[in-house]
Parts: structure tokens; sequence; C-alpha cells
């Protein structure tokens, strides 16, 4: 695992929908297809995402070999709204709390304790994990019907760049993938701002939409 791509031996489908009104149809069938344990490829506001139920270790596994991703690596996790942290996360610290009012959704992963119910192989281990809430329609919905979080590291080869449109991703992973949600090219074409809250001092692991100055006053308390 993480050593090499996945076998091309998977027929992928594109299913076409609208950034702004998603085809219930696309949506359903893409959700049930997570539901299964098959992996999706999704739009965000920032790049196109690679989708598989979070819960699921035999899918989680599948997302580290088609992306030929090293198992120390955790992946991110994104779920449809606050209410649903608590499933992925425990022990939310006040400053996390302001960040997802200011930020929340939108380009900003924060990284948390894991919930016991996280499977290892999602954390690499570390025991905790990089939550986002996506401000993308197509995206939240979704993460609505699937009913359950999802994994969604961007939807690239590791070691390439993330993909911001659907033939991105036919490029890269088709073959290897069930389905690809096509709404277009992303907005923000730039990968989330990381940051970790489960250390002192806080600290931005990835740099990207969303500035230093932004994050600052929240940082430095």
């Amino acid at each position: 695992m993480g050593e090499a791509l996945a076998r091309v031996d998977v027929e992928t489908r594109v299913l076409r929908t609208d950034a702004l009104q998603p085809d219930p149809e696309a949506i359903r069938t893409a959700a049930e297809a997570i539901r299964r344990g098959e992996l999706v490829a999704f739009p965000t506001e920032t790049v196109y995402g690679l989708a598989a139920d979070a819960l699921n270790p035999e899918a989680v596994a599948r997302v580290y070999e088609v992306k030929g991703r090293p198992a120390n690596n955790p992946l991110p996790v994104q779920v449809a709204s606050v209410d649903e942290i608590p499933l992925v996360a425990v022990d939310v610290p006040d400053v996390a709390r302001e960040l997802i009012r200011r930020f929340m959704p939108g380009p900003l992963t924060i990284v948390l304790r894991a919930s016991p119910r996280v499977p290892e192989l999602v954390t690499a281990g570390a025991g905790t994990v990089g939550i986002r809430i996506p401000d993308h329609r197509v995206a939240l919905e979704l993460l609505r019907a699937a009913g359950t979080p999802i994994v969604a590291p961007s939807a690239n080869p590791s070691g390439e760049p993330p993909p911001t449109s659907a033939d991105d991703v036919l490029a890269y992973l088709g073959g290897r993938i069930e389905y690809i949600l096509d709404a277009g090219t992303t907005k923000l074409k730039t990968a989330s701002t990381v940051v970790d809250l489960t250390s002192e001092p806080r600290r931005i692991l990835r740099h990207g939409a969303i500035t230093d100055d932004e994050l600052a006053p929240f940082l430095s308390v």
C-alpha cells in the first residue's frame, strides 16, 4: 500500500451535474457507491477530492492504493455539518469552535484528536484527524446523501498536482475508481489551509486558500 498505483481494472463512470443545482440522481448514485465501499471523485471549492467511507477500513485502504499514498500519511476527513464533527473528533477546544464559526464551511482543515471510531488507517496511527466542511453544493449534497464522514484527499496520484476538473481526475485515475462527479472547474484551484490544534503552539501545517493573516488572531491566543 502506498508504493504503487492500483491496477487499471475498474470501469470509471462520469456523472455530470450542475454545480449550483446538483442532479439528485447523480448524487444518489455516487452516495450509494460510497456506502458500498467504492471510490468517488467529487468537486469542492478548492480541488477535486477522492471520497470513500471514512469508517470503512477496506474503502480507506483502496484510497491509499489508488493514490500510491504512503501509509504514514494520514487522510483528511470531510463532514456535512458542524453537528457531525463529534462523529470523528473528541476534545474539541474553544479555538476550534471559533475557527469553525468563522471559516466553515470553507477551505480550512482543522486537526483535532480523533474519535476511537475513526480507523487507525485514516489517522496513520497518529491519533489525530484533519476535518473540513466543504463550501460546495455538490460536495455537501454528496455528504448528506452518503450519510457518513468521508476521507477526501485530492483525487490525484501522490506527488502530482491536485486536479481542478473532472477531466484532470479522469486522466489521473480513470480505470482505478468507480465514479467521478463532474461539476465543472473548481473555484479556488488551491488546497485548503491545514491548522493543527492538538499541539502548542498551534501550527499551520499547510498554507492554502485561507491566509496566515486571517488565521493569526486565532492562533496567537
